[in-house]
């Protein structure tokens, strides 16, 4: 109930509110002048704002007070590739409002404007500010205005790794954690305060690859050398006005500036469609109770769609770390990880739907659960038993998301995914001098020789060790079968020589053979519609579809259902209504990358805590 009432606050404070709007100044800078094209003429405005998500959301998803409710990287391609068609459609305008976009996607979203340039279309960007990895992305534009004193920071590529022994040591909690593979470094977080050479040496290769990638997409997009654009990231902070200097924009102007100049070039009767390709959703009218009312109705009506029978290429989702079980009922907990009875039951649905004639994998995961992993792996193989099966790897594909991978003989990535990590953890914690400190102490009972194995009282003992070790070496083997089953004569080297839990890029796995091909969802989805002889007239659909906004509200005042198959990331939902929710969106804000960062080693604790052994990758954020 607490959704609901939350959501009338939220409709009673903006019943009051207004939003105004104002743009001044002049332009400066030089854009050659084009001759006019028609009138009555269109130009999509894609507005980029907050993540560009992986999972789409429903169609009737409700847009509240005009505003989006999110953009999924398919929608954004496909609303691309749209303009790309109309012959109505001259140029588009890409406007940023600071999206975060993935490396991968970003790579992906690239290809697509320069298909747009191809076909001759023009593409315009305005903007405040920018950042280096949003330059990349706006890079391919025809021309690239910002306001005066816009300001960019295209610094590079920086990132950092997580360490937590320093912590664990002021609280007294001692960790004990061992891998298979010397470049398995996911552990290091809690046993080090540094990496290993191993581990720094891994990174060094992985962050050059991706540093390589991101000056060569710069300066094509630029249309300069690369060492140009390395000088551009080495000097790092540029106003607008000394930007244009440099030849990095083109043109410094306000935003009422840029939309009558684009008038000027395109005819005055141009239309800015700035819900160009997007499906209506339900809208709400503020200007008297009758708009609310109408959108209730809508809400309460019965759903109408149905099962398409039409020839499909099928996508199932497998976004965030790989957990065993389910959500437990919570919508909302769903979207925090992937969940192996979810992306299992999503499959097998792909599998037994006749209509959905191949299927799509797509994997963001940097890893989890050994057992929820298996689980997938088994039920993507049912799938390629039956019909062509995919896998499109987003931004990280590493560890368990590797392994979920290996079902397939046909695995696409970017050149800036992150993927292999083929290895094991195996960890807990001692908190006893915690509670020493507190004063709390604990006198053990134990019949067996390993019986205090899943204690937190103290270490592995050595027998807890050795019993622990052989069955880690057992996942890891077993784990090692599965890549050279899957890749067989394509890896380059022994298996021994790529695993360990060496972290690579897309374009190094490619070079090593662990992947197969260089592309995106969109090319995964046509590569698999060409295996299934589906040439043209075939609908991508989403298993399972995504639920409405009724759906998801009802199914949260049911609550979560408690079968003991679920697993839960705290207490009360999901820590709702803790001290966590009430700080996390405030650090979320002064410092996402790092909140991220904690989240994700929050998120291997509790794989960790229920199994002790894990297939992650190690946690490090990487911004700019």
């Amino acid at each position: 109930m607490k959704h609901v009432l939350s959501l009338c606050l939220l409709l009673s404070v903006q019943w009051s509110s207004a939003l105004v709007n104002a743009d001044e100044t002049s332009a400066k800078g030089k854009i050659k002048p084009a001759a006019k094209v028609r009138t009555n003429t269109v130009i999509p405005v894609f507005r980029l704002s907050g993540p560009i998500t992986e999972k789409p959301v429903a169609e009737d998803m409700p847009s509240f007070f005009g505003g989006a409710t999110g953009e999924s990287l398919r929608s954004l391609l496909s609303r691309l590739e749209k303009a790309r068609n109309d012959k109505d459609v001259p140029a588009i305008v890409l406007q940023l409002n600071n999206p975060i976009v993935g490396r991968a996607q970003l790579e992906e979203v690239n290809r697509k404007l320069t298909a747009l340039k191809e076909a001759g279309k023009k593409i315009h960007v305005h903007t405040d500010l920018f950042t280096t990895g949003q330059f990349a992305l706006i890079a391919q534009a025809t021309e690239l205005s910002m306001v005066p004193t816009g300001y960019m920071f295209i610094t590079g590529l920086y990132g950092e790794q997580v360490f937590l022994r320093g912590l664990l040591d002021k609280i007294g909690v001692t960790p004990d954690y061992f891998t298979c593979g010397d470049y398995k470094s996911a552990g290091e977080m809690f046993m080090r305060t540094a990496p290993s050479d191993e581990a720094a040496e891994m990174s060094k290769w992985l962050y050059d690859g991706i540093y390589d990638n991101l000056l060569a997409t710069i300066a094509t997009g630029r249309n300069v050398s690369v060492e140009k654009a390395k000088s551009w990231i080495d000097e790092g902070v540029f106003t607008a006005e000394r930007a244009i200097k440099k030849g990095i924009i083109d043109v410094v102007e306000h935003h009422h500036e840029f939309e009558a100049r684009l008038k000027k070039q395109y005819g005055d009767n141009l239309k800015f469609d700035r819900k160009y390709g997007k499906k209506s959703s339900s809208q709400i009218d503020l200007s008297s109770p009758f708009g609310l009312m109408n959108f209730y109705a809508e809400l309460l009506s019965p759903s109408t769609s149905r099962r398409s029978t039409k020839p499909a290429v099928g996508i199932v989702y497998l976004d965030g770390a790989i957990m065993p079980g389910d959500s437990g009922g919570n919508p909302f907990l769903a979207d925090a990880a992937a969940f192996s009875d979810t992306i299992r039951k999503a499959l097998d649905e792909a599998a037994e739907d006749d209509a959905i004639k191949a299927v799509v994998f797509r994997v963001n995961s940097p890893g989890g659960s050994a057992v929820a992993s298996e689980v997938i792996l088994n039920a993507t193989k049912r799938v390629a038993a039956k019909k062509p099966f995919i896998v499109s790897m987003g931004n990280v594909a590493a560890s368990g998301g590797y392994y979920v991978a290996c079902g397939t003989d046909t695995i696409l990535a970017e050149d800036s995914t992150i993927t292999g990590s083929i290895g094991v953890v195996v960890g807990k914690f001692s908190t006893t001098g915690m509670w020493d400190k507190l004063g709390v102490s604990f006198t053990p009972i134990e019949r067996g020789k390993n019986s205090a194995l899943m204690s937190s009282a103290a270490v592995f003992s050595d027998s807890e060790r050795a019993a622990i070790h052989s069955y880690m070496d057992e996942v890891y083997g077993v784990f090692k079968g599965h890549v050279t089953t899957a890749r067989g004569k394509l890896l380059k080297k022994p298996i021994d020589e790529l695993a360990g839990g060496r972290v690579y890029t897309g374009k190094q796995a490619l070079e090593l053979g662990l992947v197969d091909r260089i592309g995106g969802l969109n090319e995964a989805v046509a590569l698999a519609a060409a295996k299934a002889d589906m040439d043209s007239g075939y609908e991508v659909r989403v298993v399972p579809r995504p639920k409405g906004f009724m759906e998801l509200l009802m199914s949260d005042l049911s609550g979560p259902k408690d079968d003991g198959r679920h697993l839960s990331l705290g207490t009360d939902a999901g820590m709702t209504g803790s001290v966590v929710d009430a700080v996390l969106p405030l650090l979320q804000m002064l410092d996402p990358a790092r909140v991220t960062a904690v989240k994700h080693a929050l998120l291997q604790l509790t794989v960790l805590q229920t199994e002790r052994v894990s297939l992650t990758m190690p946690v490090m954020t990487l911004s700019n």
